[in-house]
């Protein structure tokens, strides 16, 4: 693991595979952390991908800026740490949060894509209503903690047949839920919170594009990934069976079966 400090805060990060290889970051959701990757990570430095994944503000090692975080922070962190890393371009991926992450990274920084990952993610804005519910849950966490709400999340973070198919899984995603720092959650559903509406730059994407998500995700189902690729039409669309919110750590064999096909196919 390394770390650096990047618009004021510093940031842990781990690297994998050749450095002369192709660059893939990959961005975790909330509330997880880098390691949520470590099956797509052993997958891609295998097959000669330079992979960075790192802990986002608030999130695993990374240093917590309490208040509000927004998805826009989250980027140009993103563009900031690759400039400490000496990476112009890359693939970038994420997962639910991560993946909104990812869209914002195309607004603000459209030239250093060589390609897009979006993993059970939606594009549209916060509804009012979930502006509502993403406060009241800061104000829970910080005042509980996250164990509780770990608890309670984990059959829609994985499919629920999952938690009790996939133990081991189920053990790796509660601890990390348990792990993180309350304020950095909290702090990060302000942020989501406000997030802006990316379905009119979707529209403008030209590299290439991967869309993946669990058959059962019930956060983020097929239907949000479907309308992504109507926004994208020369997107590829995998539907992961088998899995819920987080097919890469629920299936990632057919996860990373997707994921390496679509970068030989569509980066040749």
């Amino acid at each position: 693991m390394s770390h650096t400090t990047v618009n004021g805060a510093t940031l842990h990060h781990d690297e994998s595979g050749p450095a002369d290889g192709t660059p893939v970051v990959l961005l975790h959701g909330h509330p997880f952390d880098r390691t949520l990757w470590e099956p797509q990570v052993r997958a891609l430095a295998a097959a000669g991908y330079r992979v960075i994944t790192p802990d986002l503000r608030g999130y695993g090692r990374s240093e917590v800026t309490p208040g509000k975080v927004l998805l826009a922070d989250f980027a140009d962190d993103t563009a900031a740490l690759l400039d400490r890393l000496g990476v112009e371009r890359a693939v970038v991926g994420g997962v639910s949060m991560g993946g909104q992450i990812a869209m914002e990274f195309h607004l603000r920084h459209p030239g250093r894509l060589l390609a897009l990952v979006l993993s059970d993610s939606s594009a549209p804005a916060e509804t009012e209503e979930g502006k509502e519910v993403r406060n009241r849950m800061a104000d829970r966490l910080l005042a509980e903690g996250m164990a509780g709400y770990a608890d309670e999340v984990i059959d829609k973070m994985l499919a629920p047949y999952n938690v009790t198919a996939l133990p081991d899984t189920a053990a790796r995603v509660l601890a990390m839920m348990r792990a993180t720092d309350p304020r950095g959650a909290a702090a990060a559903l302000r942020g989501r919170a406000e997030r802006p509406d990316y379905r009119e730059t979707l529209r403008t994407v030209t590299v290439p594009t991967l869309l993946l998500v669990g058959a059962d995700d019930v956060y983020t189902p097929v239907a949000d990934s479907e309308a992504i690729r109507a926004l994208v039409p020369h997107a590829d669309l995998t539907v992961v069976p088998d899995a819920g919110h987080l097919p890469g750590a629920e299936q990632p064999e057919r996860f990373n079966a997707a994921l390496l096909d679509f970068l030989r196919t569509r980066l040749s």
